[in-house]
This record gives C-alpha cells, sequence and structure tokens, in this order.
C-alpha cells in the first residue's frame, strides 16, 4: 500500500459541458444525495420496529421473519460492487433515478402485501435496487465538491446521514407503527424517493458514457455469489449458531469464492474491482474504519434498543427519543470533523481518535443494570459514542473516495457500503450470539426465576457492551497503523467537472 493518495493517471469519463449547472446547485444536490441515502440507511432499522405488527397481521411465523431482514440485506450486500461499476458504466445520475424509483416501488409492494411471499419479495428488491442507489449517491456527491473545504462539509453532513440514519429509523419506525401503520414504514420511501428524484431530475447533469470502463462477468459472478454467501452465512449464524453445518458451508463457500475473486481481479483487463482502490492507505485505513466501526454499531442499536423497552418499559417512539442525543452528538463532530479539521490533521489521528472515543462510550454504558436511570450512564454513553462515530464517518466517508477517478467513482464508493453492510452483518451474528450464550450461562447458575431474567438479560447486554467497546478500541489501533501520516493532497480527480 502507498503511504499517498494514488497519482490520477486514468482518463477521466468525457462530460458534457463545464457543469456550472451542478457548481451552482452543489448544496442542492447534497440534499438529494443525502435523501437517497437516508432511505437506504433507514430501512436497516425502521422495518425491525414494524416487524412483530407485520407479523400479527400477515400471519407468518417467527422463524420466516427473520426474512423480511434477510432478504433485504442478502440483496443489497450481494449486489453493491456491482450496482457501482453500473454507476461508472452508465452515469451516476441514470443509476441513481433507476435506484430511486425502483427502490419506491418495490417499498410500495411491500407496504402493500398480502402476504408473506409478496412481503420478502419487496424488500428483495428493495436491496437490489439499493444497491444501485446508494453507489450512485456517493460517488455523486465525490465528484460534485472538488474544493477540499466545501467537499470536507459535504462528506461531514453525508457521514452524519450514514451514521445516524439507523438511529433515525428506529425513531421513525416507532411514531408510524405506533401512529398510523406498519405499511408506513415502507411507504414512507416512497414519499422519500418522489423528493429526491424531483431534485435528481432537477439539478443533476447527465454524464456521458466512459468508453473505458467495462463489466467483469467472471468477477462479477464470484464477487455476488461470495458476497451472498457471506451475508447469509452470517444470517444464519445469527440465528441457528456458528456450528450448523448450513453456517460453516456458506462461510467456507464465502471464503473460496471473494479468494478467487481477488485472484480473477489481478489478471482481468477490466477488474470489477480495480485493486488500486483498496490498496491506497487512505481508502484502504477508512474502509476498515467503516467496517469495524459499523460492527461495533450494532452494539448500541441493537442491544440498547432490547434494554430500554424490555427492561426500562420504554415505548418503541420512546426508545427513538432517547437516541436523540446521539444523533445530535454524530452530526456536530462529523459536519466539524470533516470540513475543518480533515484538511488540517489528515485522517490518521482523527479516525483512530473516534474509534477510541467510541470504545469509550460503550464502556460507559457497561453501567447500566436493571433500574438504571437515562441521565446516567445512558446519556453521556450515548453522546459518546456519537461524538466518536462523528469523527469515523465524516473523515471516512471522505477519505475512502478521496482520489478515485471518474471512471472509479462508482466503485470506490461500492466498497464503503460493502464495508458498511458487511459490518453490520458481521455484528449482528457475532453479538447476537455472545449475547445469548452469556444469557444461557447466567441462567445456569442463577436459575429462571423473573427476577433471574432480568438480571441475565441486562448481563447479556454489558456483555455485548463490553465487546462492542473491544472492537473499537481494537479498530482504532489497526487504523492507527493502516492509515498513512498527512493531509489528503488535492489530484485531478478531484477537479474532474461536477456532473452526475
Amino acid at each position: 500500500m502507498s503511504d499517498l493518495a494514488l497519482p490520477v493517471s486514468t482518463p477521466v469519463a468525457p462530460v458534457e459541458d463545464a457543469a456550472p449547472t451542478a457548481q451552482t446547485h452543489r448544496w442542492w444536490i447534497l440534499g438529494v444525495v443525502g435523501l437517497a441515502q437516508l432511505m437506504v440507511v433507514l430501512d436497516a432499522t425502521i422495518v425491525n420496529i414494524a416487524l412483530p405488527s407485520a407479523q400479527m397481521d400477515l400471519g407468518f411465523s417467527n422463524a420466516d421473519r427473520q426474512w423480511i431482514v434477510t432478504a433485504y440485506s442478502l440483496s443489497f450486500g450481494a449486489l453493491l460492487l456491482l450496482g457501482g461499476r453500473l454507476s461508472d458504466l452508465v452515469g451516476r445520475k441514470r443509476m441513481l433515478l433507476i435506484g430511486l424509483i425502483g427502490f419506491a416501488t418495490f417499498s410500495a409492494i411491500g407496504g402493500a402485501a398480502n402476504g408473506f411471499a409478496v412481503l420478502v419479495i419487496g424488500r428483495a428488491f428493495q436491496g437490489a435496487f439499493g444497491a444501485m442507489l446508494a453507489p450512485a449517491a456517493l460517488s455523486t456527491l465525490a465528484v460534485t465538491f472538488p474544493d477540499p473545504g466545501e467537499r470536507g462539509r459535504a462528506f461531514g453532513v453525508y457521514g452524519a446521514i450514514a451514521g445516524a440514519g439507523g438511529a433515525v429509523g428506529l425513531l421513525l419506525g416507532g411514531v408510524l407503527t405506533q401512529f398510523l401503520s406498519w405499511r408506513w414504514c415502507l411507504y414512507v420511501n416512497v414519499v422519500l424517493a418522489l423528493v429526491a428524484v424531483a431534485g435528481a431530475l432537477t439539478f443533476l447533469r447527465s454524464q456521458s458514457r466512459d468508453p473505458t470502463v467495462r463489466l467483469d462477468p467472471p468477477g462479477t459472478v464470484l464477487v455476488v455469489a461470495g458476497l451472498a454467501s457471506l451475508v447469509y452465512g452470517l444470517s444464519e449464524a445469527e440465528t441457528k449458531g456458528w456450528g450448523a453445518p448450513l453456517t460453516i458451508g456458506l462461510l467456507v463457500a464465502a471464503a473460496v469464492l471473494l479468494t478467487a475473486f481477488v485472484l480473477v481481479e489481478q489478471r482481468v483487463e477490466h477488474p470489477l474491482l480495480p485493486l488500486r482502490i483498496v490498496l491506497d492507505r487512505f481508502r484502504g485505513g477508512s474502509y476498515l474504519a467503516i467496517g469495524l466501526s459499523a460492527i461495533g454499531l450494532f452494539g448500541v442499536f441493537l442491544f440498547l434498543t432490547y434494554y430500554l423497552q424490555l427492561i426500562l418499559g420504554y415505548s418503541p417512539v420512546r426508545t427513538g427519543v432517547a437516541f436523540l442525543p446521539l444523533i445530535a452528538a454524530l452530526m456536530v463532530t462529523s459536519t466539524t470533523s470533516s470540513g475543518i479539521l480533515l484538511p488540517r490533521m489528515g485522517p490518521r489521528p482523527l479516525i483512530p481518535l473516534g474509534l477510541f472515543v467510541s470504545a469509550g462510550g460503550m464502556v460507559v454504558l457497561t453501567q447500566i443494570g436493571v433500574h438504571s436511570s437515562y441521565v446516567s450512564p445512558i446519556l453521556p454513553g450515548l453522546v459518546l459514542v456519537g461524538l466518536g462515530l462523528g469523527l469515523v464517518f465524516g473523515c471516512g466517508f471522505n477519505t475512502a473516495t478521496y482520489g478515485a477517478t471518474a471512471a472509479d467513482a462508482g466503485v470506490a464508493s461500492a466498497m464503503v457500503n460493502t464495508n458498511q453492510q458487511i459490518g453490520g452483518a458481521i455484528g449482528t451474528a457475532l453479538l447476537n450470539t455472545i449475547a445469548a450464550s452469556a444469557l444461557s450461562s447466567y441462567l445456569v447458575v442463577h436459575g429462571n426465576s423473573p427476577q433471574a431474567l432480568a438480571d441475565g438479560s441486562v448481563h447479556s447486554y454489558i456483555v455485548a457492551f463490553t465487546v462492542s467497546a473491544i472492537i473499537f478500541a481494537g479498530a482504532g489501533i489497526v487504523c492507527g497503523l493502516v492509515l498513512p501520516t498527512g493531509v489528503l493532497k488535492p489530484s485531478t480527480a478531484d477537479n474532474i467537472p461536477a456532473v452526475a
């Protein structure tokens, strides 16, 4: 890996005119991109709140319930790299519009579902179109803000949305389910997409096809199959355990397929994922930070939600409101770090610091008990986690797309989303398994009385928070070693016309 951002020698895509419109309306473009990203991250948590109501309404079993989540994550995670390369191939604006319209259409189909099968199909196609939408949105942002100062502010806002969207989903899901219907957790995407499509048609310029970009059929087949096996294997580990034959088979298959993918990418003329994208230490370190922080982040969203609702008796809406300090803290540090600190200090001191602060927040959350108050330790823990993750996401998203050529902007952006998605899947499976094992061990020793069950549940959440703290701290050490010293240097890739 190199210590400096890669020099840009690859020809950039031909563009139409000099894009004065995009420059003039770049902050409106940020609004469109932010709204598109919000749709994708909302659906990682908003439907979870609606699941009990949907299950009661449609009458599907507990065993089938996991597929409402898995169908989305499976298609989304598996197709992200392909979606990123399609964005490079046919143009960011086209893929953004296709992704928005498709995502909204299948959100409406899922919301109107009269049975389990229709809901699962809607969720699967939501994920597929989300895989087209997310890389197109991030790569649009990457080429719309060539000025380092403005770029920092824009990516700070984007990082805040990406990091806080899960918590927003918990709040919005609770409000919609409690006061309207679980179906509105899907219908809301139609409303958001209509606004985003109107904005994209108004403010984005069309991008000419880049003749240097080609599809990579062997690499595409290998990475789609490998990522699908990995996400499905992690889903099986969450529900059936790491020792289940299907779990082991899927994870072994994922390792073999993804290894074969890397070998193929070294040899093909037009790789789906040019290895120069991940071998740059600035980008590679940022990908690690985003993926590892996503693992730890699920310790907050998943188990603190359980704790607030099952132990403290919070309603879904009150639970969502409880996460607002995390969102506020994350937005403050994301916007200030990316726009003010990153251009002066570079990512190496900031991203590890954010991970260590997040680890401190998780340590504070380990102080919870059966009768804890929100003011302490929950509130300070959430604020610390939010402050730390704001540094990680604000600086990480900016650095992860920095210096990529126009021809690689889509797939470089897709790597960001892929790492976040896979990290989230690993975090869910790993932390669920650890927490379940901790609860079982506690009950073996203390019996199965209601008090023991409550104490054991809190004990399992504390164990999950402890592991999350270790993951954050370990990620801080790893990223401190991988990220190079120095600030991000302007390159010709950052001077390409800001068209989409």
